[in-house]
């Protein structure tokens, strides 16, 4: 029996499926904290295997690689604090989702998830089997309980532990960034603390996989909800906390009673980190040796910019000005500008004579018909093109800059501008990135690369948006202002609204209705993107699938369905005759 535990609290960023890294790092990690003087040593959710491994788990190779693994480790660190730290586990021809405990050179107890999320990014339903409600691990003569991410998220499992004893609750987790996040999560594990009465750790995981972004922010709330821990947002840590037991090792209760507590950036300092450290990840983890852009004197392109000088460097962020007879000397000079001012290499490429090659090669089929959005599109392919040519001969991969107001009423250019490998705006709004480009030009994120300063020029944040494609184009010649616009997606995309409410917000209903259509007509688009960093609850891809083929409607004014015996039915939308759509 103890009335002191020293518990390190193991932050990392693992790489899914690099077995043989997270070993590594999760070895260093107990070094770091066996010189700290801790007992335990604590990982996050799936840990060893990277979190989410999607169906690699389902690979037998797989499953027996990560077990050969974990017992590799259990004898390496014997004689070191023990470890606990998320895994796979097989065991009665079922595959979970787990935890371990590794002690004294053995893996010394194993709890696995029981509730397993199905919505939204996760599916973890169709991979791993639920496990039986857990009891706590005995560690040191300590109850430990450790429910699995989802399982705090309701209160069976923690009151299970608690039923059983459990004095301690840690909860290992892989919780993705969104914008309402953090909040949610505090009042979770606020509410479950309330109801045990227990002490809970919250340890999640930090880095980009994928399309998913974690931000890290692990804390500790003892059993009067005070915060003891508050750890760093948006990178790698290990910190020691100290436990005590009050009344001594045979009675009272245990609390954490010393920790670090850092500063977490919130609000659009949280958005932007989360869009950095998605690109860093996903360019780091696939190993390209840097990144491609157009850099076109808009501010889509700018903050891209500067999200990947922040990310990777500016050494390693090549931007092309891709100018045709439509480009403005102010969009040129803008374009200078900021990649000066952000230290990234810049090239100049006339896209004219492709675009007149091209035209010369369709002449036949176009003559006698006038130019129409068929030569806009041939402009932005020849871009595409363009990039992806630098990228295969210099190695850097192209990063697309389409913001997800464009993306979600089909204003890009399949194969011209959506071409490349990611999109690390995919989920912000335009207004949002008007909000994020004031915000780095005032800031510098944490572990950022780039430089300090102005590196938005301020003129592309005031000029009117155009895509340039013709004379003295913007893009409100054919879209609402922004502010409408976003407000409206918000409300289809977010919220699911039907568009009547919407129309009751202030909105005009031929505008409500005509962006309803485009978004629906543009799924075929967004199925074709680049992936790119999830910031918000519901983004397009992971959260947000409708079908491609689809024939429903929705009018600005419900209809009533036909009453049954009496009672009128719930109201009906009015499906409209399918149109065509010729917008790019």
């Amino acid at each position: 029996m103890t009335d002191t535990l020293k518990i390190a609290f193991a932050q990392m960023n693992p790489s899914v499926g690099d077995l043989d890294g997270n070993m590594r790092k999760l070895i260093a990690a107990c070094g770091e904290a066996q010189r700290l003087g801790a007992d335990l040593v604590v990982f996050p959710e799936l840990y060893l295997t990277g979190y989410p491994p999607e169906d690699l788990v389902l690979k037998p190779a797989f499953q027996a690689a990560t077990r050969a693994r974990l017992e590799q480790l259990a004898a390496e660190l014997a004689g070191g604090p023990a470890v606990l730290t998320g895994t796979i586990w097989t065991e009665g021809g079922k595959l979970y989702n787990a935890v371990a405990l590794l002690d004294e050179g053995r893996i010394a107890a194993v709890r696995t998830k029981v509730d397993l999320p199905n919505y939204g990014v996760f599916d973890e339903k169709r991979v791993f089997a639920s496990g039986p409600l857990p009891g706590p691990i005995l560690f040191r003569g300590v109850k430990i309980g450790v429910p699995i991410c989802e399982d705090i998220w309701s209160d069976e499992v923690t009151e299970c532990l608690a039923e059983c004893g459990a004095e301690i609750l840690i909860s290992i987790n892989g919780s993705p960034f969104d914008w309402p996040k953090p909040d949610r999560r505090m009042n979770v594990v606020v509410a479950r603390v309330k109801e045990t009465g227990l002490p809970l750790a919250y340890l999640n995981q930090v880095g980009g996989q994928d399309e998913l972004v974690f931000d890290g922010a692990s804390f500790v709330l003892n059993a009067d909800c005070a915060l003891a821990v508050q750890m760093a947002g948006w990178r790698e840590q290990v910190a020691l906390t100290t436990w005590a037991k009050s009344g001594g090792a045979s009675g009272g209760r245990w609390a954490c009673v010393a920790g670090p507590v850092e500063r977490v950036p919130d609000g659009d300092a949280a958005a932007y980190h989360a869009v950095m450290l998605g690109l860093a990840d996903y360019v780091g983890k696939n190993g390209f040796p840097g990144v491609v852009l157009g850099l076109s004197g808009g501010v889509d392109s700018a903050i891209v910019a500067a999200i990947a000088a922040d990310a990777l460097g500016p050494e390693r962020v090549h931007a092309l000005m891709l100018a045709s007879r439509y480009t403005s000397d102010d969009s040129i000079a803008d374009a200078r500008a900021c990649a000066g001012a952000l230290g990234i290499r810049l090239d100049a490429v006339s896209i004219e004579p492709a675009v007149a090659a091209m035209g010369w090669s369709l002449k036949p089929l176009f003559e006698g018909r006038p130019n129409d959005v068929t030569e806009e599109n041939l402009q932005s392919r020849v871009r595409g093109t363009l990039l992806m040519a630098v990228s295969n001969k210099l190695g850097g991969m192209v990063v697309t800059t389409g913001n997800k107001s464009e993306m979600s009423v089909g204003y890009a250019t399949l194969y011209g501008d959506m071409n490349g490998g990611y999109n690390p705006i995919k989920d912000l709004y335009k207004t949002e990135v008007y909000r994020l480009a004031a915000w780095r030009n005032a800031n510098v994120p944490d572990g950022g690369k780039g430089p300090s300063g102005v590196v938005i020029p301020e003129r592309i944040l005031t000029k009117a948006p155009t895509a340039e494609l013709r004379e003295n184009q913007t893009d409100q010649d054919s879209l609402p202002p922004y502010e409408t616009l976003d407000a409206i997606l918000r409300a289809l995309v977010e919220h699911e609204m039907p568009l009547a409410d919407i129309v009751g917000k202030g909105y005009a209903a031929e505008t409500v209705s005509r962006v309803a259509r485009l978004l629906d007509l543009a799924e075929y688009k967004r199925r074709q993107a680049a992936p790119g960093v999830k910031i918000s609850a519901r983004n397009f891809g992971r959260d947000r699938r409708y079908p491609i083929t689809n024939r429903f409607r929705e009018s600005v004014t419900p209809v009533a369905a036909p009453a049954r015996n009496g009672v009128p039915s719930a109201p009906v939308m009015a499906m409209p005759r399918a149109d065509g759509d010729g917008a790019e």
